[in-house]
């Protein structure tokens, strides 16, 4: 009788493992569809950035303000030998490129959300006031006869990177003349750039003023093109993210917007205050990213980031279910059978397109809160059939508002999701412990 007994007992624990085993087993299967959903959300996200580019496109791209920059046309003599030792004289044409000594840039944006579908893309229109000086060109320094330069041939160039984001045809002030910018497609030291022709006295500098009306999308950005620049921004937008290699030097952000201004000196740029003929040293995609600098005027991390962090905790919510599930399974001395176990897997999946479709429509707070309900109601209700005790499916109820209280908190916290997910995994781990402690694993 005692060999019985031990038989018995050594069946209960083997079909107890065993059935730990296969619902580990069920786990690892519905990562299966979790990554199939993970994928679903990185494909949507995929699709609104591609309808938000598309909204950009048409309303104008993000915007980098460009120059100014002078150019003073001048020639150089050059004399030619032949093989018979005759001698020719000819001129070249070349230019000489001068950026500002002082440039100050204060820009005021107003931003809105640009909805199509249930699609939203940021945008914004800038009033973007430039002035600073020009001091006068080094001529000895880059070895030209001030004779050879023609005066009369200067001019500035300046420009923006999407032209049909300008809605004023912008009028600079050269030393209180006023001069109307037209289009410069033969000047390609700046992308799509405007010029004005002006007559500057030789050997004095002057200074300029001018006004761009922008309307851009995402980002604004500026070139430090002054040996002094000097960049002030302001907008109503509550979420900036500064863009570039330099910070501003002072922010200040509140519930109405913000306003940042940066100081940069020329010691900090890889080209130089004037050179010769290359008119490609500002336009370069590696000059571009490594010194331009400004604002990103951008939703928050939208609501495909959270959806996808949410969906990338599937299987420890999962798992943590299970195990509770299994918990009160043994404690109350009530069989689930397997099968149950993978519908309320496959409910817990399902919650995750829940939340996303939700999101969509209504925002990732409101969508988690009705995904969550609606998942946790579910499979309360599906528990107490199982069990026949509303009270223990109440309290399996409490148990996954918690679960899922805890992944919420932690995709809010973002900076401090690995510290407080960890101090509530600890927590919860020591309480299965102690509930396990009152599960007789001898019988089932």
């Amino acid at each position: 009788m005692e060999t019985n007994e031990k038989q018995t007992t050594a069946w209960s624990q083997n079909s107890i493992l065993i059935k730990l085993a296969v619902i580990t087993g069920i786990t690892l299967l519905l990562l299966i569809p979790s990554a199939w959903i993970q994928g679903l959300i990185t494909d949507r996200e995929g699709y609104s950035q591609q309808m938000a580019g598309n909204i950009s496109a048409r309303w104008s791209d993000s915007q980098l303000v460009q120059g100014p920059v002078l150019i003073l046309p001048f020639k150089k003599h050059v004399t030619d030998t032949d093989l018979y030792k005759n001698k020719t004289s000819r001129q070249e044409a070349h230019r000489l490129y001068v950026l500002p000594q002082t440039l100050n840039v204060v820009a005021n944006t107003k931003t809105e959300l640009f909805q199509q579908s249930i699609y939203d893309a940021v945008v914004y229109d800038a009033r973007v006031h430039v002035t600073g000086s020009f001091d006068q060109a080094d001529l000895e320094k880059a070895a030209i006869d001030p004779a050879d330069v023609d005066f009369d041939k200067a001019r500035i160039v300046f420009g923006i990177s999407d032209m049909k984001g300008l809605k004023n045809n912008p009028v600079v002030t050269v030393d209180g003349a006023q001069y109307t910018a037209e289009p410069a497609p033969d000047d390609n030291v700046v992308t799509q750039g405007l010029k004005i022709n002006f007559h500057p006295q030789a050997g004095k500098g002057f200074r300029f003023d001018y006004t761009l009306d922008l309307k851009g999308s995402n980002d604004l950005n500026f070139l430090p093109t002054g040996k002094t620049t000097d960049v002030s921004v302001g907008s109503d937008w509550i979420h900036p993210e500064f863009n570039g290699r330099i910070l501003p030097d002072n922010r200040v952000s509140d519930g109405k917007g913000f306003t940042a201004k940066w100081h940069s000196l020329y010691f900090n740029r890889p080209f130089p205050q004037q050179w010769i003929d290359d008119d490609s040293v500002l336009t370069t995609e590696k000059v571009r990213k490594e010194n331009a600098f400004g604002v990103r005027l951008q939703l928050p991390v939208d609501q495909y980031r959270k959806v996808l962090r949410t969906a990338k905790y599937a299987v420890l919510i999962i798992f943590l279910t299970f195990v509770s599930l299994f918990l009160t399974e043994m404690i109350r001395k009530q069989p689930i059978h397997l099968f149950n176990y993978a519908l309320i897997g496959a409910a817990m999946v399902v919650y995750y397109t829940l939340l996303l479709s939700f999101a969509e429509q209504i925002g990732f707070n409101w969508a988690y809160f009705l995904a969550s309900v609606s998942t946790i109601t579910l499979i309360a209700v599906f528990t107490a059939s199982l069990l026949k005790n509303k009270k223990a499916a109440a309290l399996f109820a409490f148990i996954l508002s918690v679960f899922y209280g805890f992944i919420f908190i932690i995709i809010q916290l973002e900076d401090l999701a690995l510290l407080f997910g960890s101090i509530a995994l600890f927590i919860i781990v020591a309480m299965l412990m102690y509930f396990s402690r009152k599960v007789s694993w001898d019988r089932h």
